[in-house]
């Protein structure tokens, strides 16, 4: 993959490039979020991990930019580990967080785990899927609402994709999040309603009375079936 590396530690940068050539990537780097967006704008990068902290433009507003033009799959990396901001980069569109100081072996499994997603992606794109008022362009990847497109970040796109290519099949939280965040959700127990609650937000008229999106208590969710109430 082509990653684009962004932090303002030389050091880290430079480590990082070395480890993620040995891993076979094609690695480019910068050093704060304005001459990230630059290098973003004049060519195509298949994942970017970059820190929160950093001058100029700090990485969730970068990230915030980013998501206006581009679902590039975004890792952040960086030393705030609060939980406010993890949900705050997950809610901008950020695909995984990992906090320093952190071994790199497990920063290597989380990036072949964004490439393995970013190609289950590409190898199950099909025809439009259509529900209700949604519709679904995979190849395009874009989701629409009465012909009007959503504006969607990457999970929020991946996990409405995989409730329209499921539809009436009943999913647990778990079985969600590992599906769409590709790692054990024995650790994670609000994400996935986070998201959730935002996809109703944009496709129900009734967000507190779903027609699509639909919790069958005390086990999870199931998204309603073409055609059906159900």
């Amino acid at each position: 993959m082509n990653i684009l590396v962004v932090d303002d530690e030389q050091d880290l940068r430079y480590l990082l490039e070395i480890e993620l050539t040995k891993a076979n990537h094609t690695v480019a780097s910068a050093a704060d979020g304005l001459k990230a967006l630059e290098m973003i704008k004049e060519q195509a990068f298949d994942m970017i991990i970059c820190d929160i902290m950093m001058p100029r433009l700090d990485g969730l507003n970068l990230l915030r930019q980013i998501r206006q033009f581009s679902m590039v799959p975004f890792l952040f990396l960086t030393a705030r580990g609060e939980e406010m901001d993890k949900v705050l980069g997950f809610g901008l569109g950020a695909d995984d967080y990992l906090v320093k100081p952190f071994a790199m072996a497990e920063l290597l499994a989380r990036v072949e785990a964004i490439g393995r997603r970013s190609a289950y992606v590409s190898q199950h794109q099909h025809k439009t899927v259509v529900i209700g008022k949604l519709s679904l362009d995979a190849i395009a990847c874009q989701i629409m609402l009465d012909g009007q497109p959503l504006e969607l970040n990457t999970k929020e796109y991946l996990l409405l994709k995989y409730f329209m290519e499921h539809p009436g099949q009943v999913f647990t939280k778990a079985q969600l999040y590992e599906a769409i965040w590709q790692q054990d959700a024995y650790s994670d127990d609000n994400t996935v309603m986070v998201h959730i609650s935002h996809l109703r937000k944009l496709i129900e008229e009734q967000p507190k009375n779903p027609q699509y999106i639909q919790t069958v208590f005390g086990i999870g969710y199931r998204f309603k079936k073409a055609g059906s109430g159900q």
